[in-house]
């Protein structure tokens, strides 16, 4: 089941109606601007409650993702770089989502950098399709990565604070 604050999260996010990949070329177009939409306003209610924790941007196509993903706790910022590429088989297969610096730092990733979302997001976003959109991925997968992993990983002295974050 899903905890009350998730439902809030989800809930300022739209719902995508569009069933399209990148081989599917005009309607792929739509799907992108449902994407850009559900991801600005996710970014806009997230600054108004404070919660601002990403930056995103892709390629002309909309085939790769790019940004920033930061973690903060005790006051320091801790910054990574953020990549994806959308799946052949898009919607229908969620993006992998990527902090190629941490690569091999934590049990709950793959080779490349690759977080793991195989027991608890997945199957979420296969009941949801076409609905989840990359804004779903950053709210339901990442972010709740980042949660976990990032803490333990501090704690373990594998993440240290550096200057290209800056404290808060």
């Amino acid at each position: 089941m899903v905890d009350e604050a998730t439902r809030k999260s989800l809930s300022g996010i739209p719902l995508l109606k569009t069933k399209a990949g990148p081989r599917d070329k005009e309607l792929w177009v739509q799907r992108l601007k449902e994407e850009f939409q559900a991801l600005i306003k996710y970014v806009e209610t997230n600054k108004h409650q404070d919660n601002d924790w990403f930056r995103l941007e892709s390629n002309k196509e909309g085939t790769r993702w790019f940004g920033k993903c930061w973690y903060i706790q005790d006051l320091l910022k801790y910054e990574f770089d953020v990549e994806f590429d959308i799946p052949v088989t898009y919607p229908t297969t969620a993006p992998e989502i990527a902090l190629p610096e941490l690569d091999g730092k934590t049990a709950k990733m793959y080779r490349g950098g690759k977080i793991c979302l195989t027991d608890h997001f997945k199957p979420l976003w296969a009941r949801n399709v076409p609905k989840f959109g990359i804004a779903h991925a950053m709210a339901l997968g990442l972010g709740p990565w980042l949660a976990v992993e990032i803490p333990d990983l501090i704690q373990k002295g594998i993440t240290v604070y550096n200057d290209k974050s800056r404290a808060i």
